[in-house]
């Protein structure tokens, strides 16, 4: 991940006003509730509908669809309250928290979480230790962090940019258990409500899957249930920031330059912005929050262009290159500790060896093994 120069004009401080100033002028941050009444009342009758047909289906195999289905709804469901928390949806902070926490319990995630965490994340994307997205976790997102890095995120940040998308298959766990965790959080606040509904959540959920379904087929839904959520969620935020600029704590560019330096914007039509619930136009959300998601793909030429005039980089691509960046970049973190590693060694000299023997029959040999899975990454 590259720490690049951040240009600046003669009067960094006014860029985002003006900017804003076009926004605002284009209607663009002004409220849509038309959209939004169709939006969440769609998403709320097929939540309902996916678990009826959890019910009607009952014991049967079948039900593993409806595991992929709910998948697909709980993911939704978390794009509503993403929205609902940057008050994109109502002004009032009161009506944005109560829908937020509903919102919340249908998935089990506790609101108050993940909204301390998201806003800490909005006014410092992709800076060293006030970014919690980026925080060392299970895997290292810089070198230095690979340096420092002990125990399990050690060993798996030699190889994370192929674990990556199987990690994801746990993030849906993660966001319960991360939810449960921050309950011991006194600083959050309504921590006893948010444990309370996270609480119902995980008992009915449970409930429902045990009395429904035998034992073996209960796990399997919650198995397919969890670990394609996980996914989906993943797959929505990873193209966002990953593999764009670090920033250090002590050396932050103005907010503008902040914001669009460290986002990239995911290509694509109408249905890209329904599965990404607008967060493919990552660098409009970021310079404007609270703009209602369907105005982002507006707001996308305008903020193009202005920054074309400034000469600040507006990162775009398509989905598939910006999985392939986000990997490169996991890929390059772990360099310090694959080549710190024993095993690294014995199995370079492993391919070493089967290189001499094989070179009169055509084979591939570690270099040009290496070569294949990097530039595949790289």
């Amino acid at each position: 991940m590259s720490r690049s120069p951040h240009p600046r004009s003669d009067n960094p401080g006014s860029d985002f006003a003006r900017l804003s100033r076009k926004i605002a002028g284009a209607g663009l941050l002004e409220r849509r509730p038309g959209y939004y009444t169709v939006r969440i009342t769609a998403v709320t009758g097929l939540y309902a509908t996916g678990w009826a047909a959890f019910v009607l289906v009952g014991p049967s195999w079948w039900t593993l669809a409806v595991a992929a289905f709910m998948a697909v709804l709980y993911g939704q469901v978390a794009l509503v309250a993403h929205d609902v928390a940057h008050r994109q949806v109502f002004r009032r902070r009161r009506a944005s928290e109560v829908s937020g926490r509903i919102a919340g319990a249908c998935i089990g995630m506790g609101y108050g979480w993940w909204q301390d965490k998201h806003t800490r994340h909005h006014a410092n994307p992709n800076t060293e230790d006030l970014d919690p997205d980026i925080g060392p976790d299970l895997l290292v997102w810089s070198q230095d962090q690979a340096r420092a890095a002990r125990g399990l995120p050690r060993m798996l940040g030699r190889w994370q940019a192929f674990l990556f998308f199987p990690l994801l298959t746990l993030e849906g766990f993660n966001l319960h258990v991360a939810s449960g965790r921050a309950i011991a959080n006194r600083r959050l606040k309504h921590r006893a409500l948010d444990g309370s509904l996270l609480f119902a959540h995980c008992a009915v959920y449970l409930t429902a899957l045990f009395w429904v379904l035998p034992p073996g087929m209960a796990f399997a839904f919650l198995a397919v249930h969890q670990c394609l959520f996980g996914v989906y969620l993943g797959s929505v935020f990873a193209p966002n920031h990953k593999g764009m600029p670090i920033l250090s704590a002590d050396n932050r560019p103005d907010f503008l330059r902040r914001q669009v330096l460290t986002s990239r914007n995911v290509n694509g039509g109408r249905f890209t912005d329904f599965v990404f619930g607008g967060l493919n136009h990552q660098i409009e959300h970021h310079l404007f929050p609270s703009m209602p998601s369907p105005n982002l793909r507006k707001a996308r030429t305008i903020v193009r262009w202005y920054c074309r005039d400034l000469g600040v980089d507006y990162a775009e691509t398509g989905l598939i290159t910006s999985y392939r960046l986000a990997l490169a970049s996991l890929h390059r973190a772990g360099t310090p500790l694959r080549k710190a590693s024993p095993g690294f060694d014995v199995i370079r000299g492993f391919w070493r060896r089967r290189r001499g023997e094989a070179a009169g029959h055509g084979g591939l040999g570690w270099s040009r093994t290496r070569k294949c899975l990097e530039t595949r990454l790289l």
